[in-house]
């Protein structure tokens, strides 16, 4: 299993929507290493959700219930999306400052490529956000 961070900002999708829909198509991705990632995810990775510009934050937590297939927002076979479900609302968000404050997360992509909206989570950063939300 592999561990990831998606972005959205709450005013277009929030993770409070994604937990009354219960599953979503994430779609729309334009950005080719974003692409990559979403080709790589896999059925049952666990997925930190981030709202980005309104919020900053981690939110929550989501799993890849499908794996990469045609984005239906176009029709150039180029484009990939994924399917995800709602597993839970982290009990404390992890706000982007608190996460830059952390040296363990200091290699963070979110720390790193800012503007990335699809990005891997190691093992261990995945581990140190869930204890700075009080999961653990």
């Amino acid at each position: 299993m592999a561990y990831w961070l998606v972005k959205s900002e709450p005013g277009a999708y929030s993770f409070d929507q994604l937990l009354k829909d219960k599953q979503t198509t994430w779609d729309g991705v334009r950005n080719y290493a974003a692409r990559l990632h979403l080709r790589t995810m896999k059925k049952g990775d666990e997925v930190f959700f981030y709202h980005s510009n309104e919020g900053v934050s981690i939110a929550g937590i989501a799993e890849v219930t499908k794996e990469a297939f045609q984005d239906p927002t176009t029709t150039d076979k180029a484009w990939v999306a994924i399917e995800l479900k709602s597993v839970r609302k982290l009990k404390n968000p992890v706000s982007l400052e608190a996460i830059k404050k952390n040296k363990k997360l200091a290699s963070m992509a979110l720390v790193r490529i800012g503007r990335l909206s699809v990005q891997p989570v190691t093992e261990r950063e995945w581990e140190t956000i869930l204890e700075m939300a009080g999961e653990k």
